[in-house]
């Protein structure tokens, strides 16, 4: 869980990102935001790659014990290793997600939170190429008598708010509790809250290895929407991007993707490694 410290500290990075704004105008140029660089690449801080992310999203990023950790924090550490560089971190409302202020602001180079790639998000910042494919799950208790997507009509449903399996759920016809963070979902599904969450199905492969939830919780369905996962960076770091996306295609030519998989998310899925580049 997330210290009163660090939530103060959200709080007040989001209530001063117009400020950011004004002043990164002034003092940067276009190329990502700062006059650092590290192999020819732009950094908003000096020897450092600061990442923005969303706290908690299992197995992504989570905090355990101070330390950042996860799928896509260790993705993004092989290109910090490419660069020279250290890995650091703000932890940021998801929303600043869909919008890039953070990065437009210059307080992050990228952005990393198991974010799906849609055409609404890549008017405001520029996507890597894939480097995860996802499915909605249908999550219910084993007592509900809910076995499928269908079922849910009529039944109290929660989601994270602001990702893409609320944004399903209501194209779907259902009005879904809005959850603030992954772990909101599953305490409301796991104290009656809600009868039933629809969220990314590697977040419950999360949650269901923990026997606790084994034993009380299963998937109901499991939707094919779709989605890939990328990580962004502001509109124009092209510099920024060739190196993410090099990282993705190294870690997948030399095993180092697939060990990755296996370690944060479960069985390794051959299809995640085969998803094509984005489109535009």
């Amino acid at each position: 869980m997330n210290s009163v410290l660090g939530r103060r500290t959200r709080i007040l990075a989001a209530t001063t990102a117009t400020a950011g704004l004004l002043l990164v105008a002034g003092c940067s140029s276009d190329d990502g935001g700062g006059a650092a660089t590290a192999n020819g690449v732009p950094l908003v801080k000096a020897g450092q790659l600061t990442t923005c992310t969303h706290l908690p999203y299992p197995p992504f990023q989570s905090e355990n014990n101070g330390k950042y950790e996860g799928f896509d924090v260790s993705m993004i550490d092989l290109v910090a290793k490419d660069l020279g560089v250290k890995q650091d971190f703000i932890d940021t409302p998801f929303e600043n997600f869909k919008t890039g202020a953070f990065l437009n602001s210059g307080q992050c180079d990228l952005a990393a939170a198991g974010m799906t790639i849609t055409e609404e998000r890549k008017k405001n910042v520029d996507f890597s190429d894939p480097y995860f494919d996802a499915t909605q799950a249908v999550l219910v208790d084993k007592d509900s008598g809910i076995t499928s997507f269908a079922d849910l009509k009529g039944k109290k449903v929660g989601a994270q708010a602001q990702t893409t399996g609320e944004e399903y759920a209501t194209s779907k016809g259902l009005d879904p509790v809005s959850f603030e963070s992954s772990d909101a979902v599953l305490n409301g599904l796991r104290t009656g809250q809600v009868q039933a969450v629809v969220i990314d199905y590697p977040v419950v492969q999360g949650w269901l290895k923990d026997k606790a939830n084994a034993d009380a919780l299963e998937v109901a369905d499991n939707i094919n929407t779709g989605e890939q996962y990328g990580f962004t960076v502001k509109k124009g770091n092209t510099e920024l991007l060739a190196a993410i996306n090099k990282a993705i295609a190294d870690a997948k030519a030399d095993g180092t993707y697939k060990k990755l998989y296996e370690k944060w998310i479960g069985p390794y899925d051959e299809s995640a490694a085969s998803a094509s580049p984005s489109a535009s």
